[in-house]
């Protein structure tokens, strides 16, 4: 066996970086969060090169004393606690002392601070060594200047993404602690152009620089507390939806948070309102009790544990489900009582249908009031996953005193006035898969790959299916929808706008192959697509393809973009929807291409521009369809359905019992 050594500190503060700091937007977040701890109300964030080239933070807190500048680089050394009784009592974002060290180990790395009433002074560090302190120039406050992240881990620095996609990451970072500190002021530079600023002139205006004007009128200002948690900020009213999980911040004692029992609360509480992949929008803070949350989780601290998780579920789920619903206790949550949705009963006013369990318990000496709907409240593992169906443990053995009859879940829908929903919505880059254009990777070593041999046996497949359709004759129709040939002993029932509808698709889709030049549509009024920083991101990503599309789309302000004229094919395009599908599910946004976007809104426009079910045709008509068709009865639809159906004289004759 090898000798065990013992590592230097050099090599664990490298090791260590790998937790703390994975990418320059960690960087930037344990700068901010020191600079905020310091007492900053002013704060400024610069980048070069996504993070790699500078990252600088500037603040006017109350800076580093002299003596302990060196000191603010070695492992776990912090100001923020003193005795092991701290760590169940944090108030500070940062806590570890990890951040700077680990920072340190893998840049180079300048710190200059200022005290009140003293000189500055500056330290540095050059991934290994520590510097002396020296004297500097500094007004107030503290500037930590990190240059060449990862110059001594190249392994790691190559594996970085690209200049856009670390920017990205980091703007995203910047604005959600603007929005969760909005009595401080930022300015955030990107390649030396001020790209964000906010005045610390409070929440409302945080969010205004931040999303834009549009945000605050479609939102609902909440207030609330319950069971001694404090729930407030913004919630978007129940028509407020993004395609993708962007735009929801929660801020727990302050902090930035990821939490699956709040988030699971939230989703919940909009389920009755939301359309298949529409999220909902929200910055919301959360205080409770330092003793019934634990924050020492993770090294980046983005995710805490609850004493009790379906008190946290059940609080935040009342609060918001109360707003969106418009009962009696919204009056007392939302703020501006102008906008405080519309007031329905509730069971102590006249009884509604909605049943409410009215019971107490006590936990560490405090009365809580489960005041929950009966909702399907999930069960939470200790570190805040929901449990499996097969896992779930029976309820507490509590016992509620139902004040009105129970009733189902679509029985409060009804109430609400709200239908719900059962249709399951598919992708349509997903439904008509095979349609897409034949995978030109090349073959290796003589076998072809799995795409290549699937695509080829859907053409042989198809051509085995194309039959001689000259020798069709028509027997008429039903319904004014299917058609009825026949041909020796068997008999084709064609859903006319089905085989109509492929039948434009396939022209549409060839257009789109084969022009050289594209046609466009200009718009009378601009389209204005507002982003945030990870979409506005993606978009620059795939700017030109979007313009070989046939779109002129450009830049319009930091995030904007202007959509001035659209495909001539597409003139009559939904563009919000279009983008919403593009921009949909950003944790998986680099699977979803443009072009399976782009054919999902041809196969839209070839739905709208078919023949439809029940429409007459004329004869001619019914000829020149079928002429169109060629014969091909393997096609579906660009839906999936199938444009044809095929039945033998034996299956006929079977259902007949003429045969056995």
């Amino acid at each position: 066996m090898a000798k065990i050594n013992i590592l230097s500190e050099v090599i664990c503060n490298r090791i260590a970086a790998g937790e703390v700091i994975d990418r320059p937007y960690s960087a930037v977040k344990e700068m901010i969060e020191n600079s905020l701890d310091a007492g900053a109300t002013e704060i400024e964030v610069y980048i070069e090169r996504g993070g790699k080239d500078l990252i600088k933070i500037v603040d006017n807190g109350c800076g580093i004393e002299k003596d302990d500048m060196r000191a603010a680089f070695f492992s776990h050394a912090t100001s923020k606690i003193s005795t092991l009784e701290d760590i169940d009592n944090i108030h500070t974002l940062g806590f570890r002392g990890e951040a700077l060290a680990t920072i340190a180990a893998i840049a180079q790395v300048e710190l200059i601070s200022v005290t009140v009433g003293n000189d500055a002074w500056k330290v540095e560090c050059d991934g290994e060594f520590i510097g002396q302190v020296e004297p500097a120039a500094l007004d107030k406050g503290t500037q930590i200047t990190v240059r060449n992240i990862f110059f001594n881990t190249p392994v790691r620095r190559k594996f970085l993404k690209t200049d856009k996609k670390e920017e990205a990451d980091i703007t995203s970072f910047v604005t959600r602690y603007i929005l969760g500190n909005p009595r401080v002021a930022f300015k955030y530079f990107i390649d030396g152009k001020l790209t964000l600023q906010s005045y610390g002139g409070g929440l409302e205006e945080a969010i205004a620089q931040v999303y834009g004007s549009k945000y605050l009128p479609q939102s609902f200002k909440i207030n609330a507390d319950r069971n001694d948690i404090h729930v407030y900020g913004f919630i978007g009213n129940q028509n407020f939806f993004k395609p993708n999980k962007s735009y929801q911040n929660v801020y727990l004692n302050g902090r930035c948070i990821s939490n699956n029992v709040i988030s699971t609360a939230i989703s919940q509480a909009y389920a009755p309102y939301a359309m298949k992949r529409n999220y909902p929008v929200y910055t919301l803070f959360i205080d409770v009790p330092t003793e019934i949350v634990d924050v020492n989780v993770h090294p980046n601290k983005a995710d805490v544990r609850f004493v009790d998780n379906q008190l946290i579920f059940g609080t935040v789920y009342k609060v918001i489900s109360s707003v969106l619903d418009g009962t009696a206790k919204a009056a007392d949550f939302v703020v501006d009582s102008t906008v405080v949705p519309e007031i329905k009963s509730t069971f102590a006013e006249s009884g509604s249908k909605n049943a409410v369990y009215a019971s107490d318990y006590t936990q560490s000496g405090k009365v809580y009031d489960k005041n929950f709907d009966d909702v399907a409240m999930p069960q939470f593992t200790p570190d805040g996953k929901i449990k499996k169906a097969e896992q779930a443990t029976p309820a507490p053995p509590v016992q509620p005193q139902p004040l009105v009859s129970d009733h189902s879940y679509y029985e409060k829908l009804e109430s609400r006035n709200i239908q719900p929903k059962t249709v399951d919505e598919v992708p349509l880059y997903k439904a008509f898969a095979p349609l897409r254009e034949e995978n030109k990777m090349k073959v290796c070593g003589g076998v072809k790959p799995l795409p290549v041999r699937v695509a080829e046996q859907e053409r042989a497949k198809a051509e085995q299916e194309r039959i001689a359709y000259e020798n069709w004759k028509y027997k008429g129709d039903f319904f004014n929808t299917y058609l009825i040939y026949e041909t020796g002993d068997d008999v084709y029932l064609i859903d006319q706008h089905a085989a109509h509808e492929r039948m434009i698709f396939d022209s549409l889709i060839e257009k789109l192959k084969n022009r050289t030049s594209i046609p466009r549509q200009g718009m009378l009024i601009p389209y204005i697509l507002d982003l945030n920083a990870q979409e506005s991101a993606f978009i620059s990503e795939n700017l030109m393809l979007i313009r070989r599309m046939g779109f002129d789309i450009e830049p319009f302000g930091v995030t904007a973009y202007r959509v001035n004229e659209v495909p001539l094919d597409l003139q009559d395009i939904d563009l919000k929807a279009f983008f919403g599908d593009l921009l949909s599910d950003l944790g998986g946004l680099r699977s979803i291409k443009v072009e399976d976007v782009l054919r999902d809104k041809i196969a839209m426009t070839a739905c709208k521009h078919a023949v439809k079910g029940g429409m007459r045709l004329t004869d001619a008509e019914k000829q020149k369809l079928i002429e169109m068709l060629k014969g091909d009865v393997g096609l579906k639809c660009p839906h999936g359905r199938p444009v044809c159906v095929k039945m033998t004289r034996t299956q006929i004759e079977k259902m007949f019992k003429r045969i056995v």
